[in-house]
């Protein structure tokens, strides 16, 4: 069968099956899906857990060791796997097939996966999984969506959160499930009783290591370069991760295009400095090359991932240099150079 996880806490409460494949490149959600597995288990008496991570071509036989071996002693086990490419090979695949063809009672199956592709979707494993068990595609929380799902987290938490305090929220995390959830239950230990208003989370937020990030987002928005450049510096020096200063200068081309492409009502929101920033940002907006500031940013996502050869924070340099209006070099050609 095929699961959402929202229907995922509601069908364990019901059943535990074989097999549970949990599929989705948003960590949160995903792993939040892995514990309800896990607790479930436990709760029907699989105390222990064995873990395996397996790349594809890796050897399977330990995983058809575990099996075997609880079948022995006759101990009910989770066995988890970890698949960080989503892709077993032929003799992975073959071996989870024969795995779940086995009537063992006493083994669970927990198998962990980023997005899958159509085409792996279709493989005979994964047929398997559905057929023994369940296949739980864990779907990120697009904007649209983003609200809803921070008014139902912040409800869980016993939190009263206005409606313009889960805007800002949804801002400043767009895009980072966990860093909102983060948020969130910061905002349990904090906050005062009584309804959490946005002037409660902008200075919660503003007390966090993260808020240097946004102030980056507000330096290039407000064309700042020297700014700009010198908190890209710091953050580098700190150790903050790339992947987060990258989404908040895209972040930044997104909210500039949207001030000049978008009609009136659907313009992107902003309060305090954000707005300010912003509005200084839109004057420009009409001159920025947004197709060169889409490559810098294509560019320096690659070179995070090593796809591409180069230093990713001095790619960010120019990028932020770019949306300030003072372009440091001649724009790249094709993100693929």
């Amino acid at each position: 069968m095929k699961l959402t996880t929202d229907a995922l806490s509601g069908h364990l409460e019901q059943q535990l099956l074989r097999a549970y494949l949990i599929s989705g490149d948003e960590p949160l959600l995903a792993g939040e899906a892995a514990d309800a597995v896990r607790a479930a288990a436990r709760a029907k008496g699989f105390g222990e857990r064995d873990v395996h991570f397996m790349d594809r071509g890796a050897d399977w036989d330990d995983v058809r060791a575990s099996s075997a071996n609880m079948s022995l002693f006759g101990s009910r086990r989770l066995v988890e796997i970890r698949m960080p490419t989503g892709k077993p090979g032929v003799a992975g695949g073959a071996a989870l097939v024969s795995l779940l063809e086995i009537e063992d009672h006493d083994t669970v199956y927990l198998i962990l996966t980023p997005r899958l592709d159509r085409d792996v979707q279709n493989a005979n494993w994964v047929k398997a999984v559905e057929a023994k068990g369940a296949f739980v595609q864990v779907w990120p929380i697009d904007s649209d969506r983003m609200t809803q799902w921070l008014r139902g987290r912040a409800k869980r938490l016993g939190l009263d959160v206005t409606a313009e305090g889960i805007e800002v929220l949804a801002e400043r995390t767009e895009g980072n499930l966990l860093a909102a959830h983060q948020e969130l239950e910061k905002l349990k230990l904090v906050a005062q009783p009584g309804q959490v208003t946005a002037d409660t989370i902008l200075a919660s937020v503003g007390d966090s290591a993260r808020f240097d990030v946004f102030q980056l987002g507000e330096s290039v928005l407000a064309g700042d370069t020297e700014r700009a450049l010198r908190m890209l510096g710091g953050l580098r020096a700190e150790g903050v991760e790339a992947t987060l200063v990258l989404w908040s200068l895209t972040k930044a081309v997104r909210d500039l295009w949207g001030s000049v492409s978008a009609a009136p009502g659907a313009r992107p929101r902003a309060w305090g400095r954000q707005a300010a920033a912003l509005e200084k940002g839109a004057r420009r907006a009409s001159r920025l090359p947004f197709s060169t500031l889409a490559i810098r940013a294509g560019r320096a996502d690659r070179m995070i991932k090593g796809r591409l050869f180069g230093d990713a924070w001095d790619e960010m340099a120019l990028l932020a240099a770019d949306i300030c209006g003072h372009p440091a070099l001649r724009a790249p050609r094709s993100v693929l150079k």
